[in-house]
């Protein structure tokens, strides 16, 4: 597992207590996955299943599940809405999500049913690098350097 300062792009939206994240689009969208924390914490992931198209799903609701080397995990949904597109690439490739997990290892788009609601629990801008780095302290997560923003470089 890396010990490399993690990454968590500066236009995602953060639900830190499961370590996903929502990239909200013009159209009423937003692409989900799992933050790098939150893959670093559970290990490889050899199958990811999200839900139907056309499933309704809560903020901290199981959006998918994956396969770990020793347990299936639900992964939360960070918004709430239905399911209109999920990464079909995942099926053959899981390792996508440790590769890219902000890029090709999305897991699934949905129509957001009301982010305003969910905008809350949500945590997006410079409020995100602190609380990655104490999610991870608060895991036993040893990274390296700090946790930062993308855009505030390194010392």
């Amino acid at each position: 597992m890396s010990n490399a300062p993690l990454q968590h792009p500066a236009d995602l939206h953060y639900l830190m207590e499961h370590q996903v994240w929502a990239r909200l689009a013009g159209d009423g969208t937003a692409t989900v996955g799992i933050t790098e924390l939150g893959i670093r914490l559970s290990g490889e992931i050899y199958m990811c299943r999200a839900k139907r198209i056309g499933t309704e799903v809560a903020q901290g609701g199981t959006l998918a599940v994956v396969e770990l080397a020793k347990a299936i995990v639900a992964v939360k949904s960070p918004v709430t809405g239905t399911v209109i597109e999920a990464n079909a690439a995942l099926a053959d490739r899981p390792q996508l999500v440790h590769r890219d997990p902000y890029g090709t290892g999305w897991i699934a788009r949905l129509r957001l049913a009301d982010f305003q609601a969910d905008q809350p629990a949500l945590l997006h801008g410079d409020a995100v690098a602190p609380a990655m780095a104490r999610h991870a302290l608060a895991h036993g997560q040893q990274l390296a350097g700090t946790t930062r923003h993308p855009s505030h470089p390194a010392p």
